[in-house]
């Protein structure tokens, strides 16, 4: 089994039931074991700031999928929880990003692994570093040096896990 991390977000709806609803189908499954999830925070939206506020969590799951197995996975449970994609960086009922998967690389024209944004990202980096303090990039960068450079983005913590 390889541990990955997700990043987690909603800004349509039921934002707590669909964050729910979205682990729930990846553990449905039984490729995916969801054994840490962080806080809830609530966060501002970046690049289309016209939108709802977003909920955001991280979560470190076990699987045995591939990445782009994976991010497939991910991507039907977005579709099955009313996802469409029209905007980048638009509202969206349910997101969900690999942030890490274990300590690969992955560079394809649909798949970066890591997440290429997650540094610049507080929204990614509180709940991360929140279940996984010492998570690192593959070339060894711990993601907790990172953080103070994100301090002034709007997030706030809103609930225990």
């Amino acid at each position: 089994m390889t541990r990955a991390y997700l990043g987690l977000g909603s800004n349509q709806g039921d934002r707590l039931a669909l964050l729910n609803a979205a682990l729930a189908r990846l553990e449905a499954s039984g490729r995916v074991r969801v054994t840490k999830r962080s806080s809830l925070y609530e966060t501002a939206p970046v690049g289309l700031t016209e939108q709802p506020r977003f909920v955001n969590l991280a979560a470190e799951v076990e699987t045995d999928l591939d990445p782009q197995d994976l991010l497939e996975l991910a991507l039907a449970a977005e579709r099955g929880l009313g996802r469409v994609r029209t905007k980048r960086w638009g509202p969206r009922t349910v997101d969900i990003d690999i942030l890490l998967y274990d300590d690969a690389r992955v560079d394809t024209p649909v798949l970066t692994i890591p997440h290429p944004e997650m540094i610049r990202r507080r929204f990614v980096l509180e709940p991360l570093l929140e279940i996984a303090p010492d998570a690192a990039l593959p070339d060894g960068r711990r993601l907790a040096s990172f953080l103070s450079e994100v301090r002034d983005q709007d997030v706030q913590k809103v609930s225990g896990a």
